[in-house]
């Protein structure tokens, strides 16, 4: 799910920094506009993610031009599904041969576990 949310940029003698005015306690920094950019998607979007994980009313994206400040002003965008992630277990119906359950039992393995470490090693999800 895309978002985008205005934050404002400070420059300040030690480096830059980030805030959403939105979302109070949502703010990052960078050495340079690059890494701060990119730190903001990040920020945001986990940010966004985490609320979502405890069921947390998010906030509207406010019009760019009604935040009053003397700093410079940008949109932040993201995926919030990049950044969240349902943890939910969901029961599949699989077939797997019986002597391989068999095997599997006698190294009390456990086939849910070796499933779901499979299926992250073949999407190359950490």
């Amino acid at each position: 799910m895309k978002t985008i949310y205005p934050a404002i940029v400070h420059n300040e003698d030690d480096g830059l920094w980030i805030e959403f005015p939105d979302l109070p306690g949502c703010y990052t920094q960078g050495d340079d506009i690059e890494e701060l950019l990119n730190n903001a998607e990040e920020a945001l979007g986990a940010f966004l993610a985490v609320k979502m994980d405890y069921a947390e009313k998010i906030p509207k994206a406010s019009k760019i031009e009604d935040i009053k400040t003397s700093e410079t002003k940008t949109y932040i965008s993201t995926d919030i599904n990049k950044y969240h992630k349902d943890t939910k277990a969901v029961k599949k119906m699989i077939s797997i041969p019986a002597w391989l359950v068999n095997e599997a039992e006698k190294e009390k393995l456990s086939l849910s576990k070796v499933l779901q470490e499979a299926l992250k090693e073949k999407l190359g999800i950490a």
